[in-house]
């Protein structure tokens, strides 16, 4: 990790990387302070401007004639484990986790329940990572800067 990347990790937290989170949603859409204020619920403008202006300095944002917009994505710390699918941040275990219970699901339809020492390994091989990855799924989603 450069040091410019552990800096904007340092700064990126509690209500600026909420902010940060919100811009990244639509990254083409430039946003003013009250309309950043009134979404994420801030007290007042101020507030907004000053997670604003923290991103700016920290070189995320720009500020385009009283607008601010996204210039550059990083992902740090929480970010890490987060995709971004049109506007919408989704947990990176969520793909794992659907894939797996896929599998399991068409295991089921596709083969004869036969209690047999084959058919127990297989149920067990595929309930073991699908209860893990989703746990780890609902863990990150719950963690996330609301």
């Amino acid at each position: 990790m450069s040091s410019n990347e552990a800096i904007i990790e340092s700064e990126l937290k509690g209500k600026t990387l909420l902010v940060y989170m919100h811009m990244l949603k639509k990254p083409a859409k430039a946003v003013g302070v009250r309309k950043v204020q009134r979404e994420l619920g801030f007290s007042s403008p101020s507030v907004s401007s000053y997670h604003l202006n923290k991103l700016q300095e920290l070189g995320l944002i720009e500020n385009v004639h009283g607008d601010y917009k996204l210039e550059r994505m990083v992902k740090v710390g929480i970010l890490r484990q987060f995709v971004t699918l049109g506007g919408v941040m989704l947990p990176r275990y969520l793909f794992y986790a659907v894939l797996m219970t896929t599998m399991l699901i068409t295991y089921f339809i596709q083969s004869p329940l036969h209690p047999t020492r084959e058919t127990f390994t297989t149920i067990i091989m595929g309930l073991v990572p699908n209860v893990i990855l989703w746990y780890e799924t609902i863990k990150i989603w719950r963690d996330r800067p609301r």
